[in-house]
């Protein structure tokens, strides 16, 4: 492309799956220097990331189809196609599920990049469209999972915490 214009085709992007969902990095950190990092997310029925937070990171969400359950300690948003979801710096706790019966799209966006350097830390390559069943982690793995993360500014919650 021209100067420092970056154009990214369909079929481009680094595809990992995350715990069973499946996440393409568009723009990564690396090509921002560390200002910001697009990623397409398809979250399968039941997929979606537990409760977390992360004070640093402004994160925002756009629906491109389907419908997922944002919670927050605030609440509960039910996000369809076409919804925005904010997540402002400040480390509010959140998470979100689909509970649809189909494929949520969804595009991520992070300010700074940082989410997409752990999702390549903790995920697994695969082709485009690939799903991979969500790992079963035990205490030991659920535990380095922890470590990473909070090496990447974020914070995990229990489960059941913002229910």
């Amino acid at each position: 492309m021209i100067d420092n214009i970056i154009a990214v085709n369909e079929n481009q992007g680094q595809h990992i799956s995350v715990i069973g969902d499946s996440y393409r990095i568009i723009i990564s950190g690396k090509q921002t220097e560390g200002a910001y990092a697009v990623i397409d997310m398809l979250v399968p029925p039941g997929g979606g990331p537990g409760p977390h937070s992360h004070a640093d990171i402004h994160e925002s969400f756009y629906i491109v189809e389907g419908e997922v359950d944002f919670k927050t300690e605030a609440g509960k948003y039910a996000a369809k196609k076409g919804s925005f979801v904010n997540i402002p710096k400040g480390g509010e706790v959140h998470c979100f599920k689909n509970t649809s019966d189909k494929t949520a799209h969804l595009l991520c966006t992070v300010i700074p990049a940082g989410l997409d350097e752990f999702f390549q830390k903790i995920g697994t390559p695969i082709a485009e469209d690939t799903f991979l069943p969500p790992p079963d982690l035990n205490e030991a793995d659920l535990i380095k999972l922890k470590i990473i993360a909070e090496a990447y500014g974020q914070k995990l919650y229990p489960p059941n915490f913002l229910d």
